[in-house]
């Protein structure tokens, strides 16, 4: 009974921040899906007033908070297209603690920035549509996932 108990412990001890790094790369990875990438865009109805005030609603309700953000970042590009932009990530961008990499190519990028302070219950935001570089930060140097989008370039 001792050897498996000392296996265990081992393995627990050796695989463990390995699983938490793991677990802590899907879910960035996963947020970022979910709040910055819309493919194909998504259309709101008319009652949001505008693509920006549809969406950033739908992201204050993910993240579950009343907070509303300075500025949003939406790429509209397939998925695979996003996801070999972290192949491999040569930066180390301390501000962030996470390695991050600019965009070879221009992608279809919305801007969603607030429009004026106002009371946290009712954000408005207004939209630019561009097609620019981005700065994205990534999970790990090389093999990485996308988790988050900090600049446009």
């Amino acid at each position: 009974m001792a050897p498996a108990v000392t296996q265990l412990l081992f393995l627990q001890l050796v695989l463990g921040p390995t699983l938490a790094t793991d677990i802590k790369m899907q879910f960035g990875t996963r947020n970022f899906r979910i709040l910055n990438v819309d493919y194909p865009k998504v259309i709101y109805p008319s009652g949001f007033q505008g693509y920006c005030n549809g969406l950033m609603a739908y992201v204050r309700g993910k993240i579950k908070t009343s907070h509303c953000s300075k500025i949003h970042y939406v790429m509209h590009a397939p998925w695979k297209a996003i996801q070999k932009v972290c192949k491999e990530s040569e930066s180390f961008c301390e501000n962030y603690n996470e390695y991050c990499t600019l965009t070879e190519d221009a992608f279809p990028i919305t801007v969603c920035s607030l429009s004026h302070q106002q009371p946290t219950i009712s954000c408005y935001y207004n939209s630019t549509e561009t097609n620019q570089r981005a700065h994205l930060l990534c999970s790990r140097k090389y093999e990485a996932q996308p988790i988050g989008i900090i600049g446009l370039h």
